[in-house]
């Protein structure tokens, strides 16, 4: 996208997951890196808007969050962030458990905010919840694209697919792409990605006009240095680009752009 194009509006793309730990805010973080080194101008949206915690994966110690914004005490402008991976966030503050429900106030607030931002940017990237509540769905559905996370253990393709069947049904959702992470063999997330397909086209797509497909877009392979950024609260294309799974996020977006 050009960024000098005065008709700017970005791709909004929401990644999410049926359960927590399967590495999604790992994973929107060094995506956005990737997809800012290829040229994109990134923005970050932490969306977990009650468990908010992309600024301890970027290390950062935000004075101002959405909440900020959201009860006016801050403008937008002052409440985005720029990070070393030359990516910009918005973040949430964590342990709002106003935010845990879905009111017309959240609702409102989160649509405005998406709003003023998408003019701004090349591509904005929803770091929602995990689940499949009121607050994430409603935060996946301000999205042009989705992105599950999942991992090969069977509890995470469980809920995978509980949430593949709720964005297919509530949402019109036709395609969905999938991100398989913590693989512990080459091939083993094209695989998975299989699995889901098959589960997908025999209980959901039945019913429906167009079936639903599942876009694979990338598996990220067990790897120590995730690990080691995770503790050193640093961006693993930062600290480690020359990695295995460092590798494997940069051809996941690059996939993701095309």
């Amino acid at each position: 996208m050009n960024s000098g194009n005065a008709g700017r509006r970005a791709r909004i793309t929401a990644i999410t997951s049926g359960k927590g730990g399967v590495g999604k805010t790992f994973l929107s973080a060094n995506l956005a890196t990737a997809l800012a080194r290829q040229g994109e101008k990134v923005l970050v949206l932490d969306a977990d808007l009650g468990l908010a915690n992309l600024d301890v994966v970027l290390n950062l110690f935000p004075k101002i969050t959405l909440h900020d914004v959201f009860t006016g005490k801050n403008t937008l402008d002052q409440a985005i962030l720029e990070t070393s991976g030359g990516f910009s966030v918005l973040l949430a503050g964590s342990g709002m458990v106003e935010y845990s429900r879905l009111t017309p106030e959240v609702r409102e607030q989160l649509v405005s905010v998406v709003q003023q931002v998408v003019p701004r940017f090349d591509r904005i990237l929803l770091d929602t919840g995990a689940g499949i509540s009121d607050v994430v769905l409603y935060t996946v559905s301000l999205a042009d694209e989705v992105l599950i996370v999942a991992t090969p253990e069977p509890t995470s393709l469980t809920d995978a697919y509980a949430t593949i069947k709720v964005l297919a049904t509530t949402q019109g959702r036709r395609d969905i792409r999938v991100i398989v992470n913590q693989v512990s063999r080459p091939g083993e997330g094209r695989v998975i990605r299989g699995q889901l397909q098959q589960v997908v086209d025999r209980f959901v797509s039945p019913g429906l006009e167009v079936p639903v497909k599942l876009e694979f877009i990338g598996e990220i392979p067990i790897d120590p240095s995730v690990r080691d950024a995770v503790k050193r609260r640093q961006l693993l294309l930062d600290c480690l680009p020359g990695s295995a799974a460092a590798q494997a996020v940069i051809a996941a977006a690059t996939r993701l752009r095309a």
